[in-house]
């Protein structure tokens, strides 16, 4: 298994009130706690599938 050195910053863009509590701990998994906080991760397919599942609260930011 290669290691990737490639980092993906992400951008808490909605509020987590009225969301899943599954989506809220995957958010702070993610390292976001308040609204336009980013965070920087390595690029995994763990990360990947984080953020498809709250892609509609965040944004990756370049």
């Amino acid at each position: 298994m290669t290691t990737s050195n490639t980092k993906v910053k992400l951008q808490l863009v909605r509020s987590l009130i009225g969301t899943r509590e599954s989506h809220r701990a995957t958010v702070r998994g993610l390292g976001l706690g308040r609204i336009n906080s980013v965070s920087e991760l390595e690029d995994t397919p763990a990360v990947r599938g984080m953020i498809n599942k709250v892609s509609y609260l965040v944004k990756v930011v370049s």
